[in-house]
C-alpha cells in the first residue's frame, strides 16, 4: 500500500489482537493510531480500530473495521467489509459522501492485496 501508507511502526503488542500500529500516511502527510481488535487467520477475519489520528479530525471518537475474505465459487474471493463510525456529540456523519469515499480507499486496498497474492 505504498500510494498510501508511508511507514507503519507497532508501538505495543507483537501484531495480534491488541497490538497498537502508528501509521504515516502519504496524503496530507496525516497518521492514525489503530488497534487490532481481532485476528483470526484460519477464517482469513482482521478486525481493527481507528482510535486517535488526523483522520477523525475532531468529528470521530473512532471507526472500528471488520473484514473478511472468503472464497467464491468460481475459484476466486469474496472481500467483506463492515465499517462503524463512532462520532464525537453534535456531529452527524455526511452520509453518502463519506460512504462513498470509504468505499474508494477500500477498492485501492482490495486491488493493492490482490496484486500482491497473484505475483506471489
Amino acid at each position: 500500500m505504498s500510494q498510501a501508507i508511508k511507514s507503519a511502526e507497532l508501538i505495543e503488542g507483537d501484531g495480534g489482537a491488541g497490538s497498537i500500529r502508528k501509521v504515516n500516511l502519504v496524503e496530507d502527510d496525516s497518521y492514525m493510531k489503530q488497534k487490532v481488535d481481532a485476528l483470526d487467520k484460519e477464517n482469513f477475519v482482521h478486525c481493527y480500530t481507528i482510535f486517535e489520528g488526523d483522520m477523525l479530525a475532531n468529528k470521530f471518537e473512532k471507526i472500528s473495521y471488520e473484514t473478511k475474505w472468503e472464497s467464491s465459487p468460481d475459484g476466486g474471493s469474496i472481500f467483506k467489509s463492515t465499517v462503524k463510525f463512532c462520532t464525537l456529540p453534535g456531529f452527524d456523519v455526511p452520509g453518502e459522501n463519506l460512504i462513498n469515499k470509504a468505499k474508494e480507499k477500500t477498492a485501492v486496498m482490495v486491488k493493492a492485496v490482490e496484486a500482491y497474492l497473484q505475483a506471489n
